[in-house]
């Protein structure tokens, strides 16, 4: 017989089962965090050496959608880097920054379209029109998230979803 007292339902077992799942748990968050920020770097890098490219070759103008593009991206990669350290430090799951994860990446495909709409303009008006309606679409998703944002930041802090 071991030291421990043994309850019926065995929670000896279960506490060391669930220590080694936050134990796992974290090892992966460590793991995500490591690799987006390494993307995020990376991606950081490219982007500069991009923009001194583009300055240098006066393209700004020319590339500047797709910088625009880039960078948002990169955003997009720190607030995914944000919302692991939470859950990592927390060990809750809030949903805040997906929610503007989201946000980020709705208005950074919003730009990037309306940017290009005068190409598509040219192109038919069958591509004009299916821009259009992902114009019509993201704005809806971009008001349904910041909604969402505004009744979350109402509510008390306290109301996340807690994990072991």
């Amino acid at each position: 017989m071991s030291g421990e007292p043994s309850l019926p339902d065995g929670q000896p077992w279960r506490e060391s089962i669930t220590r080694a799942f936050t134990r796992l748990e974290d090892a992966v968050y460590v793991g995500l965090g490591t690799l987006l920020g390494a993307i995020a770097v990376g991606l950081l890098v490219a982007v500069a050496v991009a923009v001194g490219q583009a300055l240098l070759g006066n393209a700004l103008p020319d590339r500047a959608v797709t910088l625009l593009d880039r960078i948002l991206l990169i955003l997009m990669m720190v607030e995914l880097l944000y919302t692991v350290q939470v859950s990592f430090r927390e060990h809750t799951l809030a949903p805040e920054p997906f929610l503007i994860v989201g946000l980020i990446a709705a208005i950074r495909r919003l730009l990037v379209l309306t940017a290009e709409f005068a190409g598509l303009l040219q192109k038919n008006e069958g591509a004009f029109h299916g821009a259009m309606l992902e114009l019509g679409l993201l704005t809806v998703m971009i008001v349904a998230l910041v909604a969402s944002l505004a009744i979350l930041r109402t509510r008390p802090p306290h109301g996340v979803a807690e994990r072991a």
